[in-house]
């Protein structure tokens, strides 16, 4: 036998409904996909990334989870050694609506801000560059020389559609590159008193998009395995990607306190009432946009046909004076007709 209470299956319904909408106690028999009573122990296992990056990647004790997503996207080891202040680190009363962001330190001295964004920004781009302009300004202090400038990485979580394209991950740096040569520019610069050859791509921040919508395919790599979790609350049993095996142990619904719980859960609620609003607004000036062309078309065509009736009179030798009765257009709009 099992008991819910009634918000519990309302959580649930809101999550779970499939399409046949029969959110059934049996369901099982009658809907497999609808096994809702399994909650727990498969998509709503781990809490959103989002969340705990606003309230459990903090602590130095999960920085492997963190430090795992950003090993995947970088290919290489990272390190973190500690969290910088940030001022969306904040909580807010309406932070449910707000953006999400980490601003870290790594082991070579780089700062890398990861950031979650649930909705939809009209000067996005723009204000990631400012993200990344402001980072390295507060890192340089008066009078200090120009090598002290950090290399900042800039990594975003969009859960809502950014531009046109078909990719779920885009990565952007600078290049110089010759106008005529095509080649790309190298600079010298010294470093622990050694001269080395470098590319404007390692001093330059660099951007990495994850538009989480886009990913529709089985994981069957870390990175993919993590944009899954990502989108889905999904983690494998016996997942080798960084930082996820991490994430099974500390991202669990059920490992947090009865309050961590509650709140979870008015955030999930949050979060799904807004896409409702969201969604509901874009379906409405969908409506009206097709109203609006439907009647447009409709005028279109009756001007069109007005039109067609004085060609036909005006062929046949009708005045013009009488056309402009039968038609309702005016004696100029007539004389200028073929």
């Amino acid at each position: 036998m099992i008991l819910l209470s009634i918000q519990g299956l309302k959580q649930i319904s809101k999550v779970w409904s499939c399409e046949k909408k029969c959110f059934s106690l049996h369901c099982e028999t009658i809907c497999p996909t609808f096994k809702f009573y399994n909650v727990m122990n498969e998509n709503n296992k781990f809490v959103r990334f989002d969340w705990a990056a606003k309230r459990m990647l903090r602590d130095k004790a999960n920085f492997g989870v963190l430090e795992g997503l950003i090993t995947v996207l970088l290919g290489e080891k990272v390190t973190i050694e500690q969290i910088l202040e940030s001022e969306s680190n904040q909580e807010f009363r309406d932070d449910k609506f707000n953006r999400v962001d980490i601003k870290a330190l790594n082991s070579k001295g780089e700062i890398i801000i990861v950031e979650i964004q649930l909705t939809r920004e009209l000067y996005y781009l723009e204000r990631i560059l400012y993200g990344t302009s402001k980072a390295i300004t507060e890192h340089i202090t008066l009078g200090r020389k120009y090598d002290s400038v950090k290399k900042v990485y800039s990594i975003s979580i969009l859960y809502f559609d950014l531009g046109k394209g078909a990719d779920y991950l885009y990565h952007g740096k600078t290049s110089f590159v010759g106008v005529h040569t095509g080649d790309f520019l190298k600079i010298n610069t010294k470093e622990k008193d050694v001269i080395r050859v470098v590319s404007p791509e390692e001093i330059f921040p660099e951007y990495y998009i994850i538009r989480v919508n886009e990913f529709n395919k089985v994981a069957t790599t870390p990175l993919e395995e993590w944009i899954d979790y990502l989108k889905n609350g999904h983690i494998k049993d016996d997942t080798t990607a960084p930082g996820l095996g991490e994430a099974r142990k500390k991202l669990q619904y059920l490992s947090m306190s009865k309050r961590e719980r509650q709140d979870y859960d008015r955030h999930i609620d949050a979060i799904m009432t807004q896409n409702d609003v969201l969604d509901t607004a874009k379906e409405e000036g969908r409506a009206e946009g097709r109203a609006e062309g439907r009647a447009e078309g409709r005028a279109e065509g009756r001007a069109e046909e007005k039109m067609d009736i004085a060609r036909n009179l005006k062929a046949a030798g009708v005045q013009p004076d009488i056309i402009a009765l039968s038609t309702g257009l005016t004696i100029d709009e007539i004389e200028k007709l073929l």
